[in-house]
Formats: C-alpha cells, sequence, structure tokens
C-alpha cells in the first residue's frame, strides 16, 4: 500500500463491508434512541454518531409520527435505517405482538428482537428468544437477536434464521465494557451470520476493544445518552468504532514478556 494511503483512515477499504440480509451499512455503529434529555439532543447525538440504524422501542414510544413530542416524528426515515426494537417485552408473546405492530405501525421487516428474562439483570430468555425468533422469521421478518454472550445460544439463533445475532458485552445499561472477550471471539468465529455487540459499552475504549475482536459491529444507547455530553461521546464513539476494526484488520503485534527494541542494534555509533 502507498505510504499516501495511510494518511487518512478515509482512504482505507474495507475488505469486508457490513453487509446484513443483503443490506450493506457504511457504519458499523447502530444506536438507541433513549434516555435522551430532548428530542434535540437525541438527533444531535444522533447525527454526530454518524450511525445509519438507530433503534426504536416500540413498547416504550409513541408511534404517531404526526405529533412533535414523538420520536419518530424527528427521525427521518429517508435518512436512517430505523429498526423496531422489543425492549421491555418479558416473554415471546409480547415480543412477537410488537414486533408484529411495529410493521402494521409502518415499520420495515427488521426487527432487533429482545426477550427479557429477568427483571433485576436484563438478561435475555433464551428459550423464549428462540421461540419468538422461529415465529417472526416464519413471517417474514428479519430478526436481529439480542442474546447473551452463550455460543450455543448464537448458533441456535443463526440455525432459526436471525440475519444477525447481538450477544451482549455486559449487562443492558451497565457500561461495565466488555466482560467476556474470548466468549465473544468464539461467537464471531463460528457464526456466518454478522455478530453485533449490544449491550454495555460505557465510553469510547470499551468499542475500540470490543471492535478489535473482530465483531461486525456494535449496538450501544447508554454509553451515549447517560454522558454528561451526549453529542462529544456519540463523536468518541464513532472514532473509537472505526478506530478498532481498523486496529482488527491491520492486526496487532504479538505479546511477549521481553521487551525488544524498536531499532536494531547492530551497526549502532560506537558500536
Amino acid at each position: 500500500m502507498a505510504h499516501a494511503d495511510l494518511i487518512s483512515t478515509t482512504t482505507l477499504t474495507d475488505p469486508q463491508p457490513l453487509v446484513i440480509a443483503g443490506h450493506e451499512f457504511r457504519s458499523r455503529l447502530m444506536v438507541g434512541t433513549g434516555k435522551y434529555a430532548s428530542n434535540e439532543q437525541r438527533i444531535d447525538a444522533i447525527e454526530a454518531s454518524g450511525a445509519e440504524v438507530v433503534t426504536v422501542a416500540v413498547r416504550r414510544v409513541d408511534l404517531d409520527r404526526s405529533k412533535d413530542e414523538a420520536i419518530l416524528h424527528h427521525l427521518d426515515p429517508d435518512h436512517f435505517f430505523l429498526l423496531a426494537n422489543t425492549a421491555g417485552c418479558f416473554n415471546a408473546s409480547d415480543a412477537i405482538r410488537y414486533a408484529r405492530l411495529a410493521r402494521a405501525a409502518g415499520f420495515n421487516e427488521w426487527v432487533k428482537l429482545e426477550v427479557i428474562g429477568d427483571q433485576q439483570t436484563l438478561l435475555p430468555d433464551t428459550i423464549g428468544l428462540l421461540q419468538a425468533t422461529k415465529t417472526l422469521v416464519d413471517e417474514g421478518f428479519k430478526v436481529l437477536a439480542y442474546t447473551n454472550d452463550d455460543l450455543v445460544t448464537a448458533l441456535k439463533l443463526e440455525d432459526a434464521g436471525a440475519v444477525a445475532v447481538m450477544p451482549l458485552a455486559s449487562p443492558i445499561g451497565s457500561g461495565l465494557g466488555m466482560l467476556n472477550p474470548y466468549a465473544i471471539r468464539t461467537i464471531k468465529a463460528r457464526l456466518s451470520v454478522p455478530v453485533i455487540v449490544d449491550a454495555g459499552v460505557g465510553t469510547a475504549s470499551d468499542a475500540c476493544v470490543v471492535m478489535e475482536q473482530g465483531v461486525d459491529g456494535i449496538l450501544m444507547n447508554t454509553g451515549i445518552a447517560a454522558a454528561s455530553d451526549p453529542v462529544r461521546m456519540a463523536v468518541a464513539m464513532k472514532g473509537a468504532v472505526e478506530a478498532g476494526r481498523h486496529a482488527y484488520l491491520a492486526g496487532r503485534m504479538p505479546r511477549r514478556e521481553i521487551a525488544v527494541p524498536s531499532s536494531p542494534t547492530t551497526g549502532m555509533l560506537g558500536s
């Protein structure tokens, strides 16, 4: 590669663009819409993130686009790829119902599927998640399934027809970062569909480390929305996702337990 090509990351092309269910996305960062102080702050942060995919929790928002205070009034579907989200659903039947409601309300056939199994930890109900995935796939939905960092469940979701599997880095809203890098790498290595890490990313360094595992992207909400300056954090997260991706593609140097000089010692002056 010519040295001129290294001047800016904009000159570096990704050998494997993010493609989900035949749709190519330029950004590997996806963002949610909850927990912002105002609609203005929400839109400014989303724009700053560079994200194309924006999730909307259909159980928690007003789906009437005509109302100025409604989230959907401020999200242009021609500008953002709006992804309905079944957040807040604690069983498969509710998740299925809200996915259908979203499609009837004008969303596309894509859905980020959540079936939560525990009120305190908000960890997924994997049995309900598999059941809902199979039902919605049979109905023509393109399911992006939010799950734990368990390989077996991830493989079953892929077999059930999910177009992407979304293992958590750590529990929803915790900001703890990635707790099990081995599990995330293993899921990515074994699945054929895209792996999008979802939940637990608290700051830019978390996002960078996650992307260095080779995953296809990250979905986040609280890490941006709960920052003291969400717009500035959105900019940081955008850069971190890009940096982590470039670092993964570049291939890190090997770890060593001894020092190795950066420059050769032979031919030094005075030697």
